[in-house]
């Protein structure tokens, strides 16, 4: 089967397996052989998994989501699940026993995950989504039922083999977690005789609950079915991928704001930025190469970087967010009117250069001290006379110059900006 046009945008001409190699998003596999005859051939049917243990996916999650659509792109059936059983009760970690949420509330992530998950499948077609969730078929067992049907299946000593219990052996684990694999393993069973689901992909740490899954299906006398992982997405620094200083990076807007989300790709790593836009670009092989040699010629353009950031943002917050957001970044820096964005975006930008909250309004040297963009009102003086000093992109000459509430942008905002480079906010409280 090779990637070819479809109801969302192509990838290339290459076959399947060929693209997603070259990307580098296979890392390891069931057997290599036969699940190059499936990815490459007739439409088959696939599940990946998303478990509810927050109100929102992050961008750890696009690995999964972005190899979930290259796979519809040429043809293959998606079945995206939530985990509304597995949500509640967590795959074990390294550290120690998870945190275990209630029913009703892994039950609202579920729909929250739901909806994020929409803009990157079609849902209609010969080869629609689906969307499933594993407490449809877990939670009408019995106990009883679960231990003779499913947990005979599973040698402990494979279980207690697995790396992350290991770890967790001499601090103490819960039967709870080490159940966590049986569940998933069932997931697959399920999907298979459901929906003849053949292949199941994840990340790279899931290996060992999806070797299981492969092996469930076969001990239940079904099968064959194949799996593959792909790598964990890491950063050349050594830092957490998906971390900022403000926390993780959301997909819900409410808890990383489409500005946020646009600022974490450009600002990433020329070291990481090539291997970034391999896994989550749907741009071709020839248009990637070209971005990557456009960064180790023109690092300071930053081109590769500003192509992923407006296309994953695009993706996952639209057309209408993604514009707003290169406006405001064109605004910020003057290159761009301020009056043309949302209150919204506007103080999105502004809460990540740095948003100071006012009751009233000093003249400008005391706002360049109050935004911290100077350090005393002496040097805010120095600015202004040499003429590095700027409200809402006009520059200010005049050292006791003031605003009026008139130059407030949505009737409580300034944009305070330093030179070329440095800017801050004011927020007037009503």
């Amino acid at each position: 089967m090779t990637v070819t046009d479809s109801n969302l945008p192509p990838t290339g001409r290459d076959s399947l397996t060929d693209d997603l190699r070259w990307r580098g998003l296979i890392q390891d596999s069931t057997d290599p052989e036969e699940l190059t005859t499936l990815l490459d051939g007739p439409a088959a049917t696939f599940y990946v998994g998303f478990d509810p243990t927050a109100p929102s996916l992050h961008v750890g999650h696009l690995m999964q989501v972005a190899t979930a659509r290259r796979l519809q792109l040429v043809g293959h059936r998606p079945l995206l699940l939530v985990g509304g059983a597995t949500g509640q009760i967590g795959d074990p970690k390294e550290s120690a026993e998870r945190t275990l949420n209630s029913p009703e509330v892994v039950a609202g992530w579920v729909q929250r995950i739901r909806d994020q998950l929409a803009p990157f499948v079609s849902y209609t077609g010969d080869n629609a989504a689906r969307l499933v969730n594993n407490l449809d078929w877990t939670g009408e067992m019995s106990v009883v039922e679960f231990l003779r049907d499913v947990g005979k299946h599973f040698p402990v000593n494979r279980m207690l083999a697995r790396e992350v219990v290991r770890a967790r052996l001499e601090t103490g684990i819960s039967f709870t977690e080490f159940s966590y694999q049986l569940l998933q393993s069932h997931d697959f069973f399920e999907l298979h005789r459901r929906y003849g689901c053949q292949l199941q992909f994840g990340g790279s740490d899931q290996w060992g609950n999806i070797t299981a899954g492969v092996d469930y299906v076969r001990r239940r006398g079904l099968g064959p079915v194949q799996a593959f992982t792909t790598p964990l997405v890491t950063k050349s620094d050594g830092a957490k991928f998906g971390k900022t200083e403000g926390g993780a990076v959301w997909l819900d807007p409410e808890m990383t704001s489409p500005y946020a989300f646009y600022q974490f790709w450009v600002n990433v790593d020329d070291r990481d930025v090539s291997r970034y836009l391999r896994y989550f670009s749907f741009r071709s092989r020839a248009e990637l190469e070209a971005l990557e040699k456009e960064t180790a010629e023109r690092p300071a353009a930053r081109a590769a970087q500003r192509a992923l950031a407006e296309e994953l943002t695009t993706l996952v917050h639209g057309e209408r967010e993604m514009a707003q957001v290169v406006a405001a970044s064109q605004a910020l820096f003057g290159r761009g009117s301020l009056t043309e964005l949302s209150a919204a975006t506007l103080r999105s930008a502004l809460a990540e250069a740095g948003l100071v909250h006012l009751d009233e309004l000093p003249d400008v040297a005391g706002l360049l001290k109050e935004s911290g963009l100077v350090s005393g009102l002496k040097e805010a003086r120095r600015v202004i006379t040499e003429g590095g000093a700027y409200v809402n992109n006009t520059r200010v000459t005049e050292v006791d110059a003031v605003v009026s509430p008139a130059d407030l942008l949505h009737g409580r905002y300034l944009v305070l900006r330093r030179g070329k480079r440095s800017f801050a906010g004011v927020e007037l409280r009503k």
